[in-house]
């Protein structure tokens, strides 16, 4: 999750929202480490999560991470949750809840659903407090 973070404050020193993502193999291998990069490519869908599985899906020349995990310093958004399902990504950690945005543990709880074809493994809340610290700063900054 160190990583993570760092890549989001990367991503917060390009001024996109401070998400970072890090996927790595079962054996410890980084396979992917990216932040958002949403305005950098002008793309609303360029997501850390989304850039991450891209990343890894090439780097692994295959369409599923299956014993991968995800770290991401936020809760995915419904977007981003279904990649995570559709990637077959084997866990998944996220650092701050998103009351609003949020797929996993608010709003439509995407792998919850009926329909969700795979649902990882959650770990929610490692490195919450630096994670929304890094969102509460950025925001705050903004107004």
């Amino acid at each position: 999750m160190d990583r993570a973070l760092a890549q989001a404050e990367a991503a917060r020193d390009r001024g996109e929202v401070p998400v970072g993502a890090v996927i790595v193999s079962a054996d410890g291998e980084i396979l992917a480490e990216t932040g958002n990069e949403t305005l950098m490519r002008r793309d609303p869908t360029a997501h850390a999560e989304l850039i991450a599985i891209r990343a890894a899906c090439a780097k692994l020349d295959s369409e599923r991470l299956i014993d991968c995990d995800l770290y991401v310093t936020l809760e995915p958004c419904a977007m981003c949750a279904a990649a995570i399902s559709f990637a077959r990504i084997r866990r998944l950690y996220f650092g701050a809840p998103d009351p609003k945005g949020g797929a996993v543990e608010h709003g439509p709880r995407f792998f919850s659903q009926p329909t969700c074809h795979h649902a990882p493994e959650v770990i929610a809340g490692m490195g919450e407090t630096r994670a929304a610290a890094l969102l509460t700063d950025f925001f705050a900054a903004r107004r």
